[in-house]
Parts: C-alpha cells; structure tokens; sequence
C-alpha cells in the first residue's frame, strides 16, 4: 500500500514510541545538559521541542519554560510523552500533532526552540528550518542536534546506506557544511558548533526501530563487504556495532 513520507515516519516510530522514551542514547549526552542549562538561564516563557521522539528535550525545558510544545508526526510516540509527562509531574508540556515543515503555530510564537536527532526525518529540510524561523521571536535561541554525514563521498554512502536500511524513514544525515548553509538560509546565526563520537550498539540501535531482519543481515553483509577505510572511519566491531559523528548547533534567530 502506498505512503507519504509523514505517514510512513508516523507509523516507524509509533510502533516503537515507547523504546525512544526509554532509549539511553536519547536521554542523557552533554547537549542535553546544554540545552537544559541555557534553559534555565534564558527562563522562556514558551519553548519548542521540534520533533520531539521520547520526548527527552521536552522534560529538561518543562524544568525551567514556563509552558513547552512537544511537536512530533506520532501520535503514538505523543501519547507516550503525555504518559512519562504526567509520571514525572510536569504539567507544563503540551503536545502537538504536525511536521516541521507545516508548524500550526502563528509567526513568532516561541522564544525558545531545540530540535534533537530529527531532522534527518524531516522530508524537506530547508522548510522544515525555515518553519523554525517563523515561529521564534527575534534573538531567541535554537538548538540543532544531529548525526552528521561525512564529507568523503565514499563514507557518505555507506552511512546513509546503513540508515535506510536499518529505518525506512530516513532521508539523510546532513554534512557540517550543508548544515551551516541551511541554518543561515534560513535565518539563524550559528553561535557554537560542538561534536562528539555516538557508539550504536547494533542490537539495541536495530532493535529499537524494530529493523527487519533481512534488512539487519543486509547492514551487517555490508559492513562486512567495506573496505578497510571504511571501517575505520566508523570503527565498525565484530558485532555490528559502530560509531558516528554527532553534532549541535546552537543558533540564534536573526
């Protein structure tokens, strides 16, 4: 049966809502700690988590923002994020049902945003930034964090090979360059850039999305197949499991 890509993403993460609320790799990391820290210097009255997953942004804004909007295309994954909202006692998160390309929300509506390991999902990238622009206030600060493609061709490949296979969602993890171009294009000043290395437990990262089997041997015959470049660069382990490049961008809106 045919698709869009919004119903597609929906259903890939809805059916596994509740393993991205409990994922260890989404609810900890030093950008997290980043974002909750500027939060609660900048005490906003009304903040943004742009795709929101398990909802882990989301709970550090509710700590210091007056009211927060979880946005995410899952209902699913939404309902999962009200559920562990109300366990841990916050009752300023509201969530919203839409793509980050199409936000209901009126021109300048928040003053505070953070988009976490997202938009790599988003069909239209550029919009879905753009979006993000529309709805902060002048000055106001964002956060951009993601995985980041390589900028060897070769290693790009393989990587956003690996991600489609292991998650039919996904539309591409964008380069330090193509990210600085869509972040000004849009209309945000890039304040800090920072990395870090993510290590994918193979098991755990497939097993998260739910990745079919066939399509779990495929990742793992194609790692096999890699030259030793290639494994290098992603420190590929006997098991499957490997390392990517992360990175955050924290923007202000001009």
């Amino acid at each position: 049966m045919a698709k869009d890509h919004e119903t597609l993403t929906a259903s890939q993460f809805g059916a596994h809502a509740q393993a991205y609320v409990a994922s260890s790799v989404h609810a900890s990391g030093d950008d997290l700690e980043a974002i909750a820290a500027l939060a609660a210097r900048e005490k906003p009255a009304r903040a943004l988590d742009l795709g929101t997953g398990g909802g882990h942004v989301a709970y550090k804004l509710a700590q210091a923002a007056r009211a927060v909007v979880a946005v995410d295309l899952s209902a699913d994954m939404l309902d999962s994020v009200t559920a562990e909202a109300k366990r841990r006692r916050l009752g300023n998160i509201e969530t919203v049902q839409a793509s980050a390309e199409k936000l209901p929300f009126r021109d300048a509506d928040f003053d505070f945003l953070a988009s976490r390991f997202s938009a790599h999902h988003w069909r239209d990238a550029r919009q879905g930034l753009s979006e993000a622009r529309r709805v902060l206030r002048s000055g106001a600060p964002a956060f951009f964090i993601d995985i980041v493609g390589p900028r060897e061709v070769a290693f790009d490949t393989h990587l956003q090979t690996v991600e489609l296979l292991r998650d039919a969602s996904h539309v591409r993890d964008y380069s330090w360059g193509e990210w600085r171009d869509m972040l000004k294009h849009a209309g945000f000043d890039v304040i800090v850039e920072s990395s870090w290395r993510l290590r994918m437990d193979f098991a755990v990262w497939t097993r998260r999305i739910g990745t079919p089997p066939p399509l779990a041997e495929a990742i793992r015959l194609l790692q096999e197949k890699a030259d030793d470049a290639t494994r290098a660069r992603f420190a590929i382990e006997d098991d499957g499991s490997f390392w990517l490049d992360a990175a955050m961008f924290e923007a202000r809106a001009v």
